[in-house]
């Protein structure tokens, strides 16, 4: 790759000071040679803006007047990789820790087909090494589902094969700098969750592919500036937002069956069986 495309990186962070620090510091290693980092702070009150600018001096900081939320604080940093030329966008939480060649490997699959708009990567809970929290994304239009594929499933290369997918989370997302300009940013009228999804159906009814790529490696810490994984705020504002896609998105026919579906997955969140 003679002339690789620029990447910029945007790190959206709220009071979440030493998992960014950590997140930052697994960059060291990492071999793509042409990328940026702009990390977007949505107000903290942590002292995260100072330790980063100690830290790592080279990071561009993007400090919010007042907290954005996801769509709002990533829209924000994206504006600002367009102005600066980037060909490649990544949105990638401020609570992952990345593997060395990550961004290489995302990078191949985005280049395999002039199509693909987004990727992306294989994601671990990083408490679990492991065992998977992402390895593609599924929508059960009938039932009013959204989940990932593989989740908490431990990995024995079941889903080691590049494909693509009817979503991809905004954990790590990869999007060609055609793609924003072609169908817009995330949609900010989303409370929380959801933006990525509603994001990726746009893309790929737009005409372009999504790809999961099984190479590319992240480890993630899970839900920590909502209140873990299973909190009652984490699971009352995903199905709201589902709730959303869903009439927005789902056709007339789904909704015969999309009530019965959204209720049974609420029960089954509820009690644990399953997330």
């Amino acid at each position: 790759m003679s002339h690789p495309p620029m990447v910029y990186i945007i790190i959206l962070t709220w009071n979440g000071r030493n998992d960014t620090l950590d997140c930052l510091r697994s960059f060291k290693t990492v071999e793509y040679p042409n990328y940026r980092i702009i990390l977007v702070d949505n107000a903290s009150v942590d002292g995260t803006v100072d330790a980063v600018r100690k830290e790592f001096p080279g990071v561009d900081i993007i400090v919010n007047p007042t907290n954005l939320r996801f769509a709002g604080g990533n829209n924000v940093g994206m504006r600002k990789a367009v102005m600066g030329g980037a060909d490649y966008i990544l949105l990638l939480n401020n609570d992952t820790l990345v593997d060395k060649d990550f961004l290489t490997k995302m990078m191949d699959a985005a280049l395999s087909d002039d199509m693909v708009g987004m990727v992306g990567s294989k994601i671990y809970y990083n408490d679990k090494r492991r065992y998977l929290w992402y390895a593609g994304g599924k929508i059960e239009w009938w039932k009013g589902w959204i989940s990932h594929r593989g989740v908490h499933e431990l990995d024995h290369g079941q889903y080691d094969h590049r494909c693509e997918t009817d979503y991809i989370t905004g954990c790590c997302l990869l999007v060609k700098r055609d793609v924003v300009d072609d169908i817009g940013f995330l949609d900010e009228s989303y409370y929380i969750y959801g933006e990525d999804v509603d994001w990726c159906i746009r893309a790929r009814r737009a005409g372009y592919k999504l790809l999961y790529e099984h190479g590319s490696v992240i480890w993630h810490k899970l839900s920590v500036s909502s209140g873990g994984h299973l909190s009652w705020f984490k699971n009352y504002n995903k199905f709201k937002s589902q709730l959303r896609l869903m009439a927005r998105y789902a056709k007339w026919y789904h909704w015969l069956t999309i009530p019965c579906g959204m209720v049974m997955k609420a029960f089954l969140s509820y009690c644990k069986i399953i997330r």
